[in-house]
């Protein structure tokens, strides 16, 4: 049985909101009637986030079942065309557009996740048929371009781009460290609140980027001049559009050893020889690629408890998100 405080911790963030193609949950809104049903969305990643499903052709009037639509013309700016019938549907979607996004303003989303390869909703790669006759994997989904366009801090990813783990680990990771960041704003928008949150982040930010971990650490150095010049809100914006900037770079294992060396640091006087033998000996073996992530992880945890860290215990990057995801199993 959970302790209280670790269903304390699960109920909070069950309350994450999340975007998603409305397909992607089982939904039969597809042009053909069917769903397009991701079981990790469903199954798995549920039990941390509450979705807000968008299905954008249906949203802005087009029936179920229905022709299939495709991206048509200038790759920059194309249109929104029935597959067989050539009927423009352009407008009806841009009409629906402005409505919608402010809606979702008021959810407070911390991500997105879209289908993958949609005229409507896909992210990358989408095929536009030029008025020339070539088609080009150049586009991106009317709505998806829309969101990202009124959105631009919000993390968003493809639902197939999920299935590689470390898109995965990285998208996840983002909407845990926004959903935390918007927490603060909403609890503490002051500079004391501004160095805690720094402060329990700063193996994370470094576990992304050395230059962000330094250009952030600068920031908040800076916090009373820039408060004192252009006011808290110029801060606060400064620094979450550099954090968004580092978690955009993945972690890699070269990263992460840098930071477990660097943690390694904290125990100097504790750890026994051989304690800090095997220590070394599972990096080395994660850095070879035997062992996951979570094995060396798991032992710098025990490390932590063991001889009381607290500096260490309030590390987000320990602990990033929930165990349960398994983000950090794979090789």
């Amino acid at each position: 049985m959970a302790t209280t405080e670790t269903a304390k911790t699960q109920i909070d963030i069950a309350k994450i909101k999340i975007g998603v193609s409305a397909c992607l949950l089982g939904e039969k809104v597809g042009y053909d009637g069917n769903h397009r049903h991701d079981r990790y969305l469903t199954q798995t990643l549920s039990l941390f986030v509450d979705y807000v499903p968008v299905c954008p052709e249906v949203g802005c009037g087009m029936p179920i079942p229905r022709e299939a639509v495709r991206l048509v013309g200038d790759p920059d700016a194309p249109r929104l065309e029935t597959r067989n019938t050539h009927e423009d549907k352009t407008q009806m979607m841009t009409d629906w557009l402005p409505g919608k996004l402010t809606a979702l303003e008021k959810e407070n989303l911390c991500g997105f996740i879209f289908k993958s390869k949609s005229p409507s909703s896909g992210l990358y790669r989408i095929r536009v048929y030029g008025d020339d006759g070539k088609v080009r994997k150049t586009g991106t989904g009317i709505f998806a371009k829309a969101f990202c366009d009124h959105f631009p801090r919000v993390p968003v990813e493809e639902a197939g781009r999920l299935n590689d783990p470390k898109l995965r680990e990285n998208f996840i990771e983002k909407i845990f460290t926004l959903r935390r960041w918007r927490k603060l704003i909403d609890a503490q928008k002051s500079l004391g609140g501004l160095v805690g949150f720094h402060t329990r982040n700063k193996l994370l930010i470094l576990s992304h980027s050395q230059d962000h971990y330094r250009q952030l650490g600068k920031l908040v150095a800076k916090g009373k001049e820039i408060i004192a010049q252009e006011g808290i809100q110029e801060l606060f914006d400064q620094y979450e559009v550099l954090l968004l900037k580092a978690l955009d770079l993945k972690t890699t294992t070269k990263k992460n050893i840098n930071v477990l060396m660097h943690i390694l640091g904290f125990f100097k006087k504790e750890l026994t020889s051989d304690e800090k033998q095997e220590m070394l000996t599972l990096l080395d073996q994660y850095r070879q690629g035997y062992v996951p992530l979570v094995v060396p992880l798991t032992m710098i945890n025990h490390y932590v408890r063991k001889y009381d860290k607290s500096w260490l215990k309030d590390q987000t990057y320990l602990n990033p998100h929930p165990f349960e995801l398994k983000l950090r199993n794979y090789f």
